[in-house]
């Protein structure tokens, strides 16, 4: 009896100690110091989180995680959401995580975005939504109303940087912390002030950014740009600007802007129609954005590229000069062209 008794222990004792190695011990099963596990709504009403395939691949146990949740009574509480597992982490700590809805921030990291469908697709990858209810929400007046911009402005409550949010956040939290992250943006550096002083809303000046943006790459020749388009808005000259007809085709690989493309109807056509675009053609970056409201006072009214191709351009205040570089242009383009039409 006594034999029976002390066996019986030794099976029980050797039983808790697998358990407790199988509740407690190393639970995941991924080389990285981290992975994401999403569990969802339906497997969370279910309470069984580890039904998932992320969960199967994750977990060493994943049948182990939904027999702890429901030994505990916690099948009811589970929450649907996006977690951060961690390597090494036990079966325990992650029912724990997922009882108690530790949900992992997620980083939107937002930087120079050029369409709406552009946007819809981060935000799609990033959290629980769908790329089609976004599109429907930056279509929809009564949506954006409450952050003072409408469908064609949308972009200007976007400023370039790292935000985070937890993966089911809802849209309107989302354009919360962005609506935010704006007003905090224009209440430094005086830069409404600066607006103001150049007669331009700040909005007025997020779309010109945009365009100067998308114009080049160098610092030194943004600001002189930024200065030619302030002069012909001035002036009530057409904008005239190239980068519009890229955004009003749809297409951002064109490396050459044909007299065919300037009869685009779309709004966006600073060359059919005066004044800036209806809205932003990008994101630009925040260090453009005061490049545009620090841009200097000059005389220049046209601009073009280099024919060396450098990537800067040659600014002039009169037409017959502005032509002779715009010639000079055209015929390295053309011979550039020929070549590369050679060598395919």
């Amino acid at each position: 009896m006594k034999f029976l008794l002390r066996s019986l222990f030794w099976i029980i004792l050797l039983l808790a100690g697998i358990g407790s190695w199988l509740v407690f011990g190393h639970g995941t099963d991924f080389s990285d110091k981290h992975k994401y596990f999403t569990v969802p709504i339906e497997d969370a009403q279910e309470g069984k989180p580890g039904k998932s395939m992320e969960g199967k691949f994750l977990l060493r146990q994943p049948w182990l995680l939904d027999l702890l949740i429901s030994i505990s009574g916690n099948t009811g509480k589970i929450k649907a959401g996006k977690y951060e597992l961690q390597q090494g982490q036990s079966i325990w700590s992650v029912a724990r995580m997922i009882k108690n809805g530790r949900q992992a921030e997620m980083k939107l990291v937002i930087n120079r975005i050029r369409t709406k469908e552009d946007f819809a697709h981060l935000i799609s990858s990033k959290f629980n939504h769908d790329s089609t209810d976004i599109m429907a929400y930056l279509n929809s007046s009564d949506s954006l109303k409450p952050w003072g911009v409408d469908t064609g402005t949308v972009f200007t409550m976007m400023i370039q940087d790292t935000y985070s949010f937890y993966w089911n956040s809802s849209l309107n939290r989302i354009f919360q912390k962005l609506f935010d992250a704006k007003k905090l943006f224009w209440s430094k550096n005086n830069r409404i002030v600066k607006a103001e002083e150049m007669g331009f809303e700040p909005e007025t000046v997020y779309i010109l950014a945009s365009i100067v943006d998308e114009e080049t790459n160098y610092d030194s020749d943004k600001y002189k740009i930024a200065s030619v388009y302030i002069n012909r808005l001035n002036k009530q000259m057409p904008l005239q600007a190239c980068p519009t007809i890229k955004f009003a085709m749809r297409d951002f690989t064109l490396t050459r802007i044909y007299e065919k493309y300037l009869t685009n109807p779309s709004p966006y056509n600073t060359y059919k129609f005066k004044g800036l675009p209806p809205g932003p053609i990008c994101t630009p970056s925040p260090k453009t954005i005061d490049i545009v409201l620090d841009a200097p006072k000059t005389d220049y009214l046209f601009f073009v590229a280099k024919s060396d191709f450098s990537g800067y351009h040659h600014f002039s205040s009169n037409y017959k000069e502005h032509g002779a570089y715009a010639r000079e242009y055209q015929k390295a383009l053309d011979i550039y062209m020929a070549k590369k039409a050679m060598n395919h």
